[in-house]
């Protein structure tokens, strides 16, 4: 089934206590598509790079199965840039640069090919522009995934309730949840989230996992216990890649199949963080895949 991703494609800068990594690979929307790779080869991305990006890493992408048509190249033009340092406990961050450069005049038009795609992962981007992608397809998907976060929240937010009326799947952070719902209970959070249009809410909670709501039902998934983790950028894009791509896979949406997408999503995150950029993503097979589940499994596996 065909999935068309929708994010930055960009170069990082990025300082954590194991080490430093200049202007590496980056982007909300290569992290998705290549951890959906591994799930589905019928990936349509949409994005826009400045001349700079190098083109040995957009064959790296067709290679797995990538379409690049909704990919714009603007010449003479610089890609996104963003550099930041992560404290110890690795879950805080400072930002220390961020250049929109052609991302400011982002505008997607989607090739004829993109607007009947089965699913929709929208990447954390402006809810402007995400709305404007979901307008686009002829066909109603089968499912719209949409990522945000709490600086939408805070300069954007009615063009995020309107976007997020259209969702069927919203993936956020406890502290987004608390905040675009104005519960501190996740769990009452939740269910006015509900209301607000997605079908599920996906909360994330870090090195504490994360938690499915919908249908009536909750699962909490835990995460892993790693002993290194060298680079947190990008995870949260990679789970929302292993989520939708293992759905796409599947094919058949029901709660049961949304909680192993979260397991396949999470997998594929604790890959992400053991090296910098997306450097452990372009080395994995499924033997490797299907062994990080199975870990999943029998870390919350539990007979009375």
């Amino acid at each position: 089934m065909s999935i068309v991703t929708v994010g930055t494609v960009a170069f990082d800068s990025i300082e954590t206590p194991r080490g430093k990594a200049d202007r590496v690979i980056g982007g909300a929307c290569t992290y998705i598509s290549w951890s959906a790779s591994y799930f589905t080869d019928d990936i349509k991305l949409v994005s826009i790079v400045g001349e700079d990006f190098p083109s040995s890493e957009l064959k790296e992408l067709e290679g797995r199965g990538v379409d690049l048509e909704g990919l714009e190249i603007v010449k003479g033009g610089k890609s996104f840039y963003w550099s930041g340092r992560y404290h110890d406990n690795m879950n805080q961050r400072d930002t220390l640069v961020t250049e929109l450069n052609v991302l400011a005049d982002f505008d997607p038009t989607l090739p004829h090919s993109y607007k009947n795609a089965d699913y929709v992962m929208l990447g954390n981007l402006t809810p402007e522009i995400q709305l404007q992608v979901i307008n686009q397809m002829e066909k109603k998907p089968k499912l719209i995934v949409m990522d945000t976060m709490n600086f939408w929240m805070d300069i954007a937010w009615d063009s995020l309730i309107e976007t997020v009326k259209h969702v069927d799947v919203i993936t956020i952070n406890d502290e987004e949840a608390r905040q675009l719902s104005g519960e501190f209970s996740l769990v009452n959070a939740a269910a006015k989230i509900h209301t607000m249009g997605p079908r599920y809410v996906v909360i994330k909670k870090g090195e504490h996992g994360a938690l499915l709501f919908g249908d009536g039902k909750i699962f909490s998934a835990p995460a892993l216990p790693l002993a290194e983790v060298y680079d947190p950028t990008g995870a949260g894009d990679t789970f929302a890649g292993g989520f939708i791509g293992y759905l796409a896979s599947q094919d058949e949406i029901n709660f049961d199949n949304m909680k192993r997408a979260i397991i396949y999503g999470s997998a594929m995150a604790s890959f992400c963080v053991e090296e910098f950029s997306i450097n452990k993503l372009k080395s994995l097979d499924k033997d490797q895949i299907d062994a990080r589940v199975q870990k999943f499994i029998e870390i919350s596996r539990v007979e009375i």
